[in-house]
């Protein structure tokens, strides 16, 4: 089970960060990644941590995104810093095990302009 928690309401520049918690210990996953769903628009990838120890990021959050993990809290975290409008969405954590895909409960993040 994932618990997914930090979202909020943040005016346009400002800072959250998001966490994703495993009920189980997340060092035995091959990926972890946050998605966001945004109103209309179809889920999308925003950040990626795999084991081999790279952080894939889509295009749009380059810079101004950081995914982290800390194991010993199995946690997934994700860092947004000088957030937009356009960040406005739910965000979804996910980790991968194998075949199997655990999706937390998405997290509300609006950005007020």
């Amino acid at each position: 089970q994932l618990q997914a928690s930090g979202g909020g309401l943040v005016q346009a520049g400002g800072s959250l960060r998001l966490s994703c918690t495993a009920s189980r210990t997340i060092f035995s996953f091959s990926a972890l990644a946050w998605y966001r769903q945004a109103p209309g628009k179809q889920r999308e990838s925003v950040a990626t941590f795999t084991n081999s120890g790279s952080a894939n990021y889509a295009d749009s959050v380059k810079g101004q995104f950081t995914i982290s993990r800390d194991n010993a809290k199995n946690t997934v975290y994700l860092q947004m810093n000088n957030l937009k409008s356009e960040d406005t969405a739910i965000y979804y954590c996910k980790l991968v095990s194998g075949k199997a895909v655990y999706w937390g409960r998405g997290t509300q993040v609006t950005v007020s302009s």
